[in-house]
């Protein structure tokens, strides 16, 4: 069993920006894949970004291509998701998720085992 804790959302303005963290503790962080979702309120979540257990792959959805940056550091058991240029559309939910597959990048939740409870971002205009 793995459980994962996310920190470091917050309220900022647009074109702000946040590192978000999540803490992985139990079963070896490295060997899964981490992927980051968010959801806003009325809407499915959704697929942010992702990386292997490696760190050498990565993977971004383009609503958020060139303002996100996914890393992990695996000695730490904690992945990591910069956000610059913050839009009010970023406003959401955002949570970090483990996947088992090792070796491609899955943008579904229901690829995902393990989730963690989510952090808030708010975007002012």
């Amino acid at each position: 069993q793995v459980q994962l804790v996310e920190s470091g959302g917050g309220l900022v303005q647009a074109g702000g920006s946040l590192r978000l963290s999540c803490v992985a503790s139990g079963r070896t962080f490295m060997s899964y894949t981490i992927g980051w979702f968010r959801q806003a309120p009325g809407k499915e979540r959704e697929f942010v970004a992702g990386m292997l257990w490696r760190g050498d792959n990565t993977y971004y959805a383009d609503s958020v291509k060139g303002r996100f940056t996914i890393s992990r550091d695996n000695a730490k058991n904690t992945g990591y998701l910069q956000i610059n240029s913050l839009k009010p559309e970023d406003t959401a939910i955002y949570y970090c998720a483990l996947s088992r597959s090792a070796f491609v990048v899955r943008t579904t939740p229901a690829a995902y085992d393990y989730w963690g409870q989510g952090t808030q971002v708010t975007v002012s205009s």
